[in-house]
């Protein structure tokens, strides 16, 4: 293989049209064609355009060549895993499944699709989304919408199969509708969704952590209720490895409790963390629902990171999600244990260039601290 940065005329036009893209979005695309709409039609309109562009060689050819920036110092193996570079399009942004062809071309390492849920979920009432430009944030209020996890699961597992180089992972949580009901139920609805996605995708994440649901959180209440539904997981066999998608705003101790629980059954990481719920400080309407995305995770996401792999760091892989923006934001998480880093809102505030700008910006960070691989770096000031 040859790799980008060792190849001195690929390199300079990836820099070049990087900052092409950069410069392009920032002031034409984002202000015309993108912040110009409702936020919930900007969604939709970059779902549908991703959909059209997977059929056109040509423009994927055109954007592998000019975005998918490559280094071997950015290779790295996680919970058996190998990944091209950590970078991961989080869960939240592609539910059913319609980007990783794009994104793969682009040069993601991986990409969590979903959450999909057992049965199709027509997600809460709209608006869904709300911009805070001024915290570079998005509040979040989707509610699990998908098409089901056996539509998503096997568009993910062709997706996976298909793809030049980008791991899939697919994410798991209970439908959000009026069928809900007691545990036992929810116990039921995660299993379906685990029973399908057995063996057919690189990963699968359990995410126990949705803020935006009529129910709640009710398996991270309580480590006997996360305790019964992994007690349950555990008897469906599959080969892949599992993370689980963990809230962001439980005190230590209950989070500890809840990790200790985890640390007993067949989990091998742990995302962290979900949206923002803490709204303090920000200047946000009373009537705007949801959790927050972007920003206001940055510090808190990290921190959470730090201890969570002071304390596991050889019990459980960390993926690392909340506010990266910058490569040194994720620089930052990495050497605070995170193995693998997610992001959606910088996609959507900086443009598709943006896996770019974070792949080469964390590759120079990594040689100028003397470190030869990213997973030299993971814990480093944990």
């Amino acid at each position: 293989m040859t790799y980008v940065s060792q190849s001195f005329w690929h390199d300079a036009v990836n820099k070049a049209t990087t900052d092409l893209f950069t410069f392009g979005y920032k002031h034409i695309i984002k202000p015309n064609f993108v912040f110009n709409h409702r936020p919930d039609e900007a969604h939709d309109q970059m779902i549908a355009f991703c959909s059209a562009v997977r059929h056109m060689p040509p423009l994927l050819w055109a954007e592998r060549t000019m975005l998918d920036y490559t280094d071997p110092i950015l290779e790295t193996q996680v919970m058996g895993v190998d990944f091209s570079n950590p970078f991961g399009l989080s869960a939240g942004l592609d539910k059913n499944c319609e980007m990783p062809v794009l994104l793969d071309n682009a040069g993601f390492g991986f990409e969590t699709v979903g959450s999909t849920t057992a049965r199709p979920c027509p997600g809460n009432a709209k608006p869904w989304f709300h911009r805070l430009p001024e915290y570079d944030s998005m509040m979040v209020h989707v509610g699990l919408a998908n098409i089901g996890s056996d539509k998503v699961i096997e568009r993910a597992e062709k997706a996976w199969t298909q793809a030049r180089q980008m791991q899939v992972s697919v994410s798991i949580a209970r439908t959000n509708d009026a069928l809900c009901g007691d545990l036992d139920e929810g116990i039921e609805d995660y299993c379906i969704s685990m029973r399908r996605a057995a063996g057919r995708t690189a990963m699968v994440e359990v995410n126990v952590s949705c803020p935006n649901t009529h129910v709640g959180e009710p398996f991270t209440s309580s480590p006997e209720a996360l305790d019964r539904l992994f007690t349950a997981l555990d008897k469906i066999d599959r080969p892949q490895p599992t993370l689980v998608k963990m809230p962001l705003n439980k005190p230590w101790p209950e989070f500890k409790e809840l990790l200790d629980v985890l640390a007993e059954h067949n989990v091998q990481g742990v995302s962290l963390a979900n949206l923002q719920k803490d709204r303090t400080g920000l200047e946000i309407p009373r009537d705007w629902e949801g959790g927050l995305s972007g920003g206001p995770c940055a510090v808190a996401s990290t921190e959470l990171v730090r201890n969570v792999y002071r304390d596991y760091g050889d019990r459980f892989a960390i993926a690392g999600i909340g506010g990266v923006f910058t490569p040194e934001q994720a620089y930052a998480k990495i050497r605070a244990g995170a193995s693998l880093v997610m992001f959606i809102s910088s996609l959507m505030y900086r443009g598709p260039q943006q896996i770019t700008v974070l792949k080469r910006g964390l590759a120079e960070l990594l040689r100028r601290d003397g470190f030869e691989h990213v997973a030299d770096a993971v814990g480093v000031d944990a």
